[in-house]
């Protein structure tokens, strides 16, 4: 697993929303519900989360999207990328899609959650495989985990 360089910019793909990550990743995942290939499009989300403090948007005002649920789905107003999510009830990170990122990480994600509504040829055979969502209990020590293994 390769560290993410910092400080890492992104931006959606009109380039109106630009962001900027100065703190290392919590961890690397692909959600495989039937809501993420929806908003994607495609068979997974894949998603960087990453400290709320090393997380900027440099440029653009970026709209909430998707279901606007409590999780804060953030769009570009004129392209329309899904760019990042804030989650609710996780003040202290951001989702970052990792496409979205200039310079894209050639790793395969760290976390693969939602397996059970997987397209049945879309596993990416990650480290860490959930049927749904970790328990609540098992995010600290796959952090810690994460953040040993990055060289």
């Amino acid at each position: 697993m390769t560290e993410l360089p910092l400080p890492a910019t992104g931006g959606c793909r009109c380039g109106a929303v630009r962001f900027e990550i100065s703190a290392s990743p919590f961890f690397s995942s692909a959600c495989h519900c039937r809501g993420c290939q929806r908003m994607t499009g495609s068979a997974y989300s894949l998603t960087m989360s990453v400290p709320a403090v090393g997380f900027r948007v440099d440029s653009g005002d970026p709209v909430p999207g998707g279901l606007r649920n409590e999780n804060k789905h953030m769009h570009c107003p004129d392209c329309h990328s899904w760019v990042f999510t804030r989650p609710a009830g996780a003040d202290f990170l951001v989702n970052v899609r990792t496409t979205m990122l200039d310079n894209v990480p050639g790793d395969v994600p760290f976390i693969e959650t939602c397996l059970a509504e997987a397209l049945p040829y879309a596993a990416l055979d990650a480290p860490h495989q959930f049927d749904g969502f970790p328990p609540e209990d098992q995010y600290e020590p796959l952090m810690r985990k994460y953040a040993s293994e990055r060289h």
